[in-house]
């Protein structure tokens, strides 16, 4: 087995349980709180954290990773605030940063740009053994949408691949299946920075109905992450669905992690708009996707499959 960094300390694998291996607490544009601060009430907004995942707990799930990185927010003191309000939930924390284009103004005259080692690999590294704020990580993280792969985001994702070769830690990407660019994670991270894609999920791959391109991803190594179920942005509920429900039947249930990629709060999404339906919560999965895909024809062993044994193995190295 194992030993998994959670944000109140380390667990075996085995003790992992049922897994949402895409959850968010908080994503935020932490400037505006830091600035308007009528925009943002810590009280409040902990409070309601606390009751959202102290009802995904009563529902059996016993962890969730939430990949919330530098450029969505991360702030890990008040993660660990909820948490320790909510223990018989593990919440396992991700290093990383999140862009589309380039990097943080941080990193602009740092690093390559100006001859320099990267410093994104000893920061990411620290936070996965030395840990910040008294909470270590256990994920690394880095995005690459619609845009490609520019620069800023080919160097993010090389610095991920480097602290994971130093630290072993698994890795999720937000990937955009339309424009497949999960072919550039392959070249990138796998081909030229060598890691083990068994050890890389693959966000967001629900996205798209294309289950032959989904197919070969997993057949490549690959873990898919179903993670958007309730976010019915160029897609629907049963779109979704449906595509799990053909992937199970081709016999990948084993390549498969479940989610939701909810949030107790964020900034940047109007809760009016009608992409994001009332249905996208925490217990989405349970109350909505499950009895559907049941109804399919997915069995208990193929969502226990998803749920509990693919997420242990992404951890276990």
């Amino acid at each position: 087995m194992t030993s998994v960094s959670t944000v109140l300390g380390s667990v075996d694998s085995s003790e992992l349980g049922r897994t949402y291996m895409h959850e968010h607490v908080f994503v935020l544009t932490s400037d505006v709180q830091q600035n308007w601060p009528d925009e943002w009430d810590e009280e409040e907004r902990v409070a309601d954290a606390v009751a959202k995942l102290t009802a995904l707990a009563g529902q059996g799930v016993r962890t969730i990773v939430d990949p919330t990185v530098v450029g969505l927010g991360r702030y890990l003191p008040r993660i660990r605030r909820v948490n320790e309000q909510v223990p018989q939930l593990q919440i396992v924390a991700a290093t990383g940063v999140y862009t589309y284009d380039d990097v943080p103004f941080f990193f602009h005259h740092r690093g390559p740009a100006v001859f320099m080692d990267e410093p994104m690999v000893d920061l990411f590294v620290r936070d996965l053994t030395e840990g910040n704020h008294g909470v270590v990580a256990g994920m690394l993280k880095c995005a690459i949408d619609e845009p490609g792969l520019t620069p800023g985001v080919e160097r993010i994702m090389r610095a991920v691949a480097q602290a994971h070769q130093r630290t072993g830690a698994p890795i999720t990407v937000h990937t955009h299946p339309g424009t497949r660019t999960a072919e550039h994670v392959k070249r990138v991270m796998v081909d030229e920075e060598g890691v083990d894609p068994t050890v890389i999920v693959l966000g967001h791959s629900g996205d798209t109905p294309d289950v032959d391109y989904l197919e070969s991803l997993a057949q490549q190594g690959f873990t898919l992450g179903m993670d958007r179920f309730g976010i019915n942005v160029g897609t629907t509920f049963e779109a979704r669905a449906d595509t799990l429900v053909e992937l199970c039947r081709r016999g990948l249930a084993d390549r498969m992690v479940l989610s939701q990629d909810a949030a107790c709060y964020i900034d940047w999404i109007d809760p009016a708009a009608k992409a994001f339906t009332p249905q996208w919560h925490y217990l989405h999965l349970a109350d909505d996707v499950f009895p559907y895909v049941r109804e399919k024809g997915v069995t208990e062993e193929q969502l226990t499959t998803m749920l509990v044994d693919v997420p242990r193995r992404v951890f276990e190295r």
